[in-house]
């Protein structure tokens, strides 16, 4: 035998063992390896979260979106991924997180966000642990969902499973309050949604963690704009004056509800008016004058509101709708009605509905109970509908749970923690086996 048929042995030899190895780990004992890694990494992950809720990170407080990102670039690092951080720059913002590690398997995005609603200057900016409950901002919007994505790859690696999956990790700096041009904000995500299978969002949903979002409503805006003519309010009805702006704002509005308020899944809403002789509405700051007299006919009427809608055809339908009141002006008045795009409507699919079995499952079989889709009602707008057009599955609403988001009651609940993670893990593991 010469030395190159003897080194060919080995090598056969070699991938037998490795093989025989392979066939004995079953996927059981895989799913085992995870959640005995997972329980004993608690304590890791609750430091962790301590960590990133204790740097405030409001949107517009780029230094600390940036610290909160490191925070995660180093740990995502750690796990062998290649990170890259967005600079925000271009779009007035702080910037992303971007993370992508391995070239095999299904292509799986894992998304969150490193920003919270509360400023600097907010009251609200340590963590407390009283039993289960864990009070402090960003701990379920969502910080809390950030670590989970952490955990999970960990968990994942420990079990030696993260070498079969191609992984990419997109953390947003300003899904709370979205840059613009909102192309150049969304860019990293939608790249990462065009390269992606799989997709999967870590908010909290609606906090409840028998529940995951398998469709998620789009958030857009409109702007109405309302002429009278201006009289004196004696003269009003008259055939040559008319109605006034406010009475044909009034009419356009209970059009709207008269029209559309009983469409499944579609809501608008008008949240700031302003109406008189003068008006100015900086849409923006959603802060508006007005002023007016009660013997002079109103000449202007402003209104700002959003339309929250389950589909990108439910949205038109919507949008036409309420063009076609706006246009039956009464006598003396005028009205335009403007849109602005913001997330997209995430629609049901079969695709979303496999993912959520699939999740369903890794909780069953792991003791957690089911898990079933998320009315659509009780889950607002997230970054997730930005891509969930793009991939063939799609799921949100599985980071950790708790209540009082957005406000200073934000409590996550820790009994969650681990079975979080624990679903997370199983459910990108059965996807890869």
């Amino acid at each position: 035998m010469n030395r190159l048929q003897a080194l060919s042995l080995v090598a056969f030899a070699s991938l037998a063992i490795n093989a025989g190895v392979h066939a004995k780990t079953s996927p059981a004992a895989v799913e085992a390896s995870i959640v005995a890694h997972v329980k004993k990494d608690h304590d890791r992950a609750l430091s962790l979260l301590r960590e990133t809720v204790e740097i405030n990170s409001g949107t517009m407080n780029l230094a600390g979106v940036r610290q909160v990102g490191a925070v995660f670039d180093r740990e995502l690092a750690q796990l062998g991924f290649k990170t890259q951080w967005v600079d925000g720059k271009a779009f007035n913002r702080a910037g992303h997180l971007v993370a992508s590690r391995g070239r095999r398997g299904p292509k799986i995005l894992l998304i969150g966000h490193l920003d919270t609603v509360f400023a600097p200057d907010s009251p609200f900016q340590k963590m407390q642990v009283e039993g289960n409950a864990i009070k402090g901002p960003g701990t379920t919007d969502m910080k809390g969902g950030d670590v989970i994505i952490v955990q999970a790859l960990r968990a994942l690696q420990a079990s030696g499973q993260l070498d079969r999956v191609s992984v990419r990790v997109v953390m947003m700096g300003d899904e709370e309050n979205r840059g613009e041009p909102m192309a150049l904000a969304n860019q990293a995500l939608i790249e990462a949604g065009e390269w992606a299978d799989i997709a999967i969002g870590f908010e909290d949903g609606d906090g409840d963690p028998r529940t995951a979002a398998i469709s998620r409503r789009g958030a857009s805006d409109w702007t109405l704009e309302v002429t009278g003519k201006p009289a004196h309010s004696s003269q009003i009805f008259q055939p040559d004056v008319g109605v006034g702006a406010i009475f044909e704002a009034a009419r356009i509005l209970d059009g709207f509800r008269s029209a559309l308020s009983g469409i499944e899944n579609l809501t608008f809403n008008p949240g700031v008016i302003v109406g008189g002789t003068d008006t100015a509405l900086d849409t923006d700051s959603s802060r508006g004058t007005a002023f007016g007299k009660g013997n002079v006919i109103a000449q202007k009427v402003r209104v700002s509101g959003d339309l929250r809608s389950i589909s990108p055809g439910q949205l038109a339908d919507a949008r036409e709708a309420m063009k076609k009141i706006v246009a039956a002006s009464l006598p003396g008045a005028s009205a335009t009605i403007t849109f602005g795009d913001g997330y997209p409507p995430m629609a049901p699919t079969t695709g979303n509905a496999r993912l959520l079995a699939i999740y369903d499952a890794a909780s069953r079989d792991h003791g957690f109970g089911p898990v079933v889709a998320i009315n659509p009602r009780k889950a607002g707008a997230a970054d997730i509908s930005f891509v969930a057009d793009k991939v063939d599955m799609a799921i949100d609403g599985v980071g950790l749970m708790g209540a009082g988001g957005h406000t200073v009651d934000e409590t996550a609940d820790l009994a969650t923690l681990d079975s979080q993670v624990i679903r997370a893990a199983v459910t990108i593991y059965r996807l890869v086996d």
